[in-house]
């Protein structure tokens, strides 16, 4: 395992969409400081599996968990067969599965809508709701969110909106849980290289306008991303209650 700047060790954390790129990242970096790691997923077994096995084989604890968290019953089954593998605890809640449709505003149908509001705001509130008993000596969750919540970007619309939508509900579950020593706060990404860029059209149009205008020289790596997920989630940000917190190297403070 990597170095470990946090001890995690006895904690229990679940991450939603936890198979590939960002989630990936988040898994096995708390992994790596020793929580055993719950990893969510969907359709993809085989890359379930390959992040539970880089988690295993560095001499970590990692379970794989099949559901949609887009339908509020499959969370239920989800929490479940949680409880029932490793007992009704969880310390760590990372929500992070994201969908979407990425097209102009204007030809968006109310399917479209729903489904990408559903599934990138809307699925917090259940899974808050679900975690909050099982945090019994308190605990953090964090969101997983996107500069789209505050730029305008092309094609971005149902996707931007519904993160601004998760912002705003993270906050106001971080004014009710904070009395419960239960921090909730949301991690925002700049362009992060993953298999989700895939499906936008000029792809790497994107990345290489957004190399060029971030100040760090660079672009934002899921790495970058899980190492701030890992001290948002540790004692060290125990003062930190419904903040965002942008990882993109400087570029969202450019015009």
């Amino acid at each position: 395992m990597e170095d470990r700047p946090f001890d995690l060790s006895g904690r229990t954390a679940l991450v939603t969409g936890g198979s590939r790129g960002i989630g990936r990242a988040i898994s096995v970096r708390l992994a790596s400081c020793g929580a055993r790691v719950a990893i969510n997923y969907v359709r993809n077994v085989e890359a379930a599996e390959e992040t539970a096995e880089l988690i295993r084989a560095a001499g970590g604890e990692a379970l794989t968990l099949r559901a949609n968290v887009g339908k509020r019953e499959k969370i239920d089954e989800m929490f479940d067969a949680l409880a029932q593998r490793w007992g009704d605890s969880l310390d760590i809640l990372v929500s992070n599965a994201a969908s979407g449709v990425i097209k102009p505003a204007l030809e968006l149908t109310w399917h479209h809508w729903d489904w990408t509001m559903s599934i990138n705001a809307a699925t917090l509130l259940p899974l808050a709701q679900r975690a909050r008993p099982m945090m019994k000596q308190g605990g953090s969750i964090l969101a997983v969110s996107s500069l789209g919540a505050l730029r305008a970007i092309p094609m971005y619309a149902a996707i931007g909106a519904s993160k601004a939508a998760l912002e705003a509900l993270v906050r106001h579950l971080a004014v009710e849980l904070a009395p419960d020593n239960i921090r909730v706060n949301a991690v925002s990404a700049g362009v992060v290289d993953t298999d989700a860029l895939k499906h936008f059209p000029h792809r790497d149009d994107i990345l290489g306008n957004s190399l060029l205008k971030t100040p760090a020289g660079r672009l934002t790596t899921p790495q970058d991303v899980a190492d701030v997920a890992l001290f948002l989630v540790s004692p060290l940000a125990r003062m930190i209650v419904g903040q965002t917190v942008i990882v993109d190297g400087g570029y969202s403070v450019l015009a």
